[in-house]
């Protein structure tokens, strides 16, 4: 049976060299591109069909700062496909980001200057807004936009007999420290790019305890540090192209270097070629890229108490006693009432944050203290390619 392989953001970036690499790998999938700028995604397809003429290759239009827009995307999708094997939760924004100079001069002179500069941990703050639905743009996109996909594509996804794989890009760079229960959203926060990536790992752990009896399996995944169109806003040109010789030196002392979207495809990639069943929900898959250009993947110990894992029957339904996420559900506006099929949108909006936060709050209640473990797992070598800076956008 043709393998259905879903991937959010694919007009740019990680998504658009995943499409690419996933069709040379098996030029027999159907891959669907999730985009919401229909006319790049119809560029895209037009070149995958080029350079792979026997694939099969659609497009669905899907904004996931939009609930109304996810829910037609997902109803769509729902009587286009019986199934979907693969999808890749890759859509993300990190909006204006700001490098933080105090930061980077403190960690120049300090002990963990190579992991500063693998991780941008503490170097980059965003400005955050709040979209039409009422929540902060960078939650919304990252995380709950896409928590909602999942809800409304269920039917598509747990199929016992055959497992079906969620696959999330999120970042070395999510911090536990940047993650609040009292502010989910990170409305109060300068780091909504972290904290966000710190919500998937622990959704992706909830979401593994409630739907593997049912085949659906879900992973997260960093692509590494890479030139694309999030980070070359950042800086000037002129100091990207001054820098990059002293990254290319930085690689042989941190592997998180990736540098182009087609090496930091590569756990993406792997994950492609696993069965589910096999993979640990608390581990973290990384692309890393040696000096001399090798790619390969290694894992990482998410953040998520181990006992807590091993103890709690996590549920995303809201049930009474188990968890109280009224203190949560603020919106950044009011919302007044409505009628119609807004009202139903609203309620549907309501009743997945209200899952999604009982799912995070569940999952963090206890600290992991453990050590954070890295292995080399998987290597195959691959000629670096010419870094360009792409135009902006909101997909990886």
């Amino acid at each position: 049976m043709q393998k259905v392989v879903l991937v959010t953001g694919a007009s740019s970036g990680v998504g658009l060299a995943l499409c690419k690499r996933l069709l040379e790998e098996d030029e027999e999938l159907h891959v669907c591109l999730a985009c919401r700028n229909v006319g790049k995604a119809e560029a895209v397809r037009a070149a995958l069909l080029a350079s792979h003429p026997t694939a099969e290759v659609s497009v669905v239009q899907v904004d996931v700062s939009n609930v109304q827009s996810v829910i037609r995307a997902a109803r769509e999708l729902k009587q286009r496909f019986q199934r979907l094997d693969y999808v890749y939760l890759n859509a993300g924004i990190m909006p204006n980001p700001q490098l933080n100079f105090r930061a980077l001069f403190s960690g120049l002179f300090s002990r963990k200057v190579i992991h500063m500069f693998s991780t941008a941990e503490g170097l980059l703050t965003q400005e955050d807004k709040v979209t039409a639905d009422g929540l902060q743009e960078v939650f919304e996109t990252n995380v709950f936009g896409h928590f909602i996909l999942i809800r409304e594509l269920e039917p598509l996804l747990c199929h016992s007999d055959s497992p079906s794989q969620l696959i999330w890009t999120s970042s070395r760079n999510a911090r536990k420290s940047n993650f609040h229960l009292e502010d989910i959203q990170h409305s109060s926060g300068q780091e909504p790019y972290s904290s966000s990536k710190y919500a998937i790992d622990l959704l992706s752990v909830a979401l593994n305890r409630n739907f593997n009896p049912r085949g659906l399996y879900s992973s997260v995944v960093c692509p590494g540090t890479m030139v694309t169109n999030m980070t070359c806003g950042i800086l000037p040109p002129f100091v990207w192209t001054l820098l990059m010789p002293i990254i290319w030196l930085l690689r042989f002392f941190a592997n998180a270097f990736t540098l182009t979207p087609y090496n930091g495809t590569e756990a993406l990639v792997w994950l492609f070629h696993q069965q589910p069943e096999s993979l640990n929900p608390l581990t973290k898959y990384l692309s890393a890229t040696t000096g001399f250009g090798s790619n390969y993947v290694t894992t990482q110990k998410v953040c998520v108490g181990h006992g807590l894992y091993a103890r709690h029957c996590w549920v995303l339904r809201i049930e009474s006693g188990h968890v109280d996420v009224s203190g949560h559900l603020r919106c950044s506006r009011r919302t007044e009432l409505r009628s119609g099929k807004e009202a139903i949108f609203e309620e549907i909006r309501a009743e997945h944050l209200s899952e999604l936060i009982a799912a995070v709050i569940i999952t963090s209640r206890k600290d992991d203290k453990s050590q954070i473990q890295t292995t080399r797992t998987w290597r195959r070598r691959r000629k670096p390619e010419k870094l360009t800076c792409q135009s902006e956008d909101r997909d990886h």
